[in-house]
């Protein structure tokens, strides 16, 4: 199993799948890395060699932000919002989409399963 920026790469899965495991790197930065360091995309996991690794490691080493490092720097700009406190930071300090979307109906994700109100009715229809 190839370990790479302190994540282990699953098995026998395809490079350009299997590097997307790594945070902050997507399909089109996968295949930059693989093309870059002269590695098939369809080779397997299980297939690369100790300097094929070696290659990558490097790669990412001198040109992409990864795992602790962007991890630590979404958080600080994150922070740095709510600090200045503008309207995005509010947005994130409450909870709330950031970027405008509704939350009338929807944004379960961010506001997290709904809450009955206690002492609400529901309407009886008659007949």
């Amino acid at each position: 199993m190839a370990r790479i920026s302190g994540v282990d790469l699953p098995r026998s899965k395809r490079m350009e799948v299997a590097l997307t495991y790594i945070y902050g790197i997507g399909r089109p930065a996968a295949r930059k890395i693989l093309t870059g360091a002269g590695i098939d995309m369809n080779k397997k996991t299980d297939e690369l060699t100790e300097t094929e690794v070696q290659k990558i490691r490097e790669i990412l080493e001198k040109d992409h932000r990864v795992e602790g490092d962007l991890r630590r720097e979404v958080s600080l700009s994150i922070k740095r919002l709510v600090d200045l406190g503008t309207y995005r930071g509010a947005r994130h300090r409450k909870s709330l989409p950031v970027r405008g979307q509704r939350t009338h109906s929807n944004a379960r994700t961010r506001k997290g399963p709904a809450v009955a109100i206690a002492g609400k009715k529901s309407v009886k229809t008659l007949k």
